[in-house]
């Protein structure tokens, strides 16, 4: 079983960055796939980013390509989420989770979630 905390949320003006983490504990953490999603009030829960077990792939939707870097290291149990460019249409819950499937796009593919921490961008 794999526990996810996530933080680094707060607010932001529209242009600017912040940056996520989602801390893993568990001792099989390092085998996950791990991934992002946003889930903003009244819409349905959104992937912005995934990442592979050792890091060496990553991917995302055109919605953030560009701007969000999914990174991890797997000494810290650590996997982030650097936003950059924040647009006020990235307000959301984000959320961490982790998943065996390679490449998974949705929410049903992803096993453990954290509990989620809120980004809000003012325009």
């Amino acid at each position: 079983q794999v526990q996810l905390v996530e933080s680094g949320g707060g607010l932001v003006q529209a242009g600017g960055s912040l940056r996520l983490s989602c801390a893993a504990s568990g001792r099989t953490y390092s085998s996950y796939n791990m991934g992002w999603f946003r889930q903003a009030p009244g819409k349905e829960r959104k992937f912005v980013a995934g990442i592979s077990w050792g890091g060496d792939s990553t991917y995302y939707p055109d919605s953030v390509k560009g701007r969000f870097t999914i990174s991890r290291d797997n000494a810290k149990n650590t996997v982030y989420l650097q936003m950059n460019s924040l647009k006020p249409e990235d307000t959301a819950v984000y959320y961490c989770a982790s998943t065996n499937v390679s490449w998974a796009l949705t929410a049903a593919e992803f096993k453990y979630w954290g509990q989620g921490t809120q980004v809000t961008v003012s325009s």
